[in-house]
């Protein structure tokens, strides 16, 4: 699975009209971005929408970041990750996560209860589905939505890697020391081509206000060294600066260097505008030809 050195992280594609986001992954593809990452909310079906884009292009890899195992039973999920790579042998990346509270039991009408243990219990149902469909020769591919230590030293042991979001550098460093040399981690990376601080830094707190309300991540960054004077009132500078990336193109290829100096192997970039429903093109244009400079 070649995912390259750094990807595109959107959902701004699953609020355009479906031809329109198959052309955006095939420019995206042209441009030399290695991989495509989808989220699973309340837009499109993760898996179907997966096979849509997956089916414009020729070589992208299309990663769900992340499908959520409340959303369908393991025989389900892992039914159609075997159908995808089976059709697009080596290009679909399962992304796993367990959600939040608030989506799994307001939204989708379950009971958050003990993440962890629904996520090993659903990895090895996943492990043991009865599926009678041709399969691939490669062997299909999964990642975890991992933030502490447990669920990282799960992702060691059942994924290939990890795939944190909503994270400092720093927490690539920590991620690191726990998964060891050998998984891979993939970290999410906000971004604002602005060099204006005070604009820039409204963006990212517009984008940073619902993540700073999930406890979750909130709970990671205080695992981190982050106290209630940085996360509370829209998140200080000092952390809006480290969680999202502001300023030139030389600024935000930094950013990405500092994670994979800090032991990522493929960060995907999440482009943050102020029209947080625009799809972000000229940026991602812009951006293409210093971050895949990166070795």
């Amino acid at each position: 699975m070649q995912l390259g050195r750094v990807g595109v992280w959107t959902f701004q594609l699953d609020l355009q009209p479906a031809s329109v986001a198959q052309e955006s992954a095939a420019e995206l593809e042209e441009l030399g971005y290695g991989a495509l990452w989808l989220p699973e909310a309340v837009g499109r079906e993760s898996l179907v929408n997966s096979a849509l884009l997956l089916s414009a292009t020729k070589k992208l890899v299309v990663a769900t970041g992340i499908a959520s195992v409340w959303a369908r039973d393991a025989q389900a999920m892992a039914s159609g990750q075997l159908t995808l790579n089976e059709a697009f042998p080596g290009r679909f990346l399962l992304g796993l996560g367990v959600s939040h509270q608030p989506m799994v039991d307001y939204v989708r009408g379950h009971v958050y209860d003990k993440p962890l243990t629904k996520m090993r219990e659903y990895l090895e149902a996943m492990d043991k589905v009865f599926y009678v469909a041709p399969r691939s020769e490669q062997e299909p591919r999964r990642v975890l939505a991992a933030l502490g230590p447990k669920m990282l030293e799960l992702a060691a042991a059942k994924a290939l890697g990890a795939h944190p979001y909503f994270v400092p550098v720093e927490h690539t460093a920590f991620a690191r020391g726990v998964l060891g040399d050998g998984p891979m981690l993939l970290p999410e990376q906000a971004v604002v081509l602005s060099t204006d601080p005070g604009e820039a830094r409204a963006a990212a707190r517009s984008h940073m206000a619902t993540y700073l309300g999930l406890p979750n991540y909130t709970n990671n960054l205080r695992r981190l060294g982050w106290g209630d004077a940085d996360l509370d009132d829209g998140g200080s500078d000092r952390l809006v600066d480290a969680i999202v990336a502001w300023g030139d193109e030389d600024a935000i290829v930094a950013r990405v260097q500092a994670h994979l100096d800090a032991g990522a192997d493929h960060v995907c970039i999440q482009v943050i505008g102020p029209d947080a429903t625009a799809l972000p093109m000229p940026q991602w244009r812009a951006l293409a030809p210093a971050l895949l400079s990166l070795g």
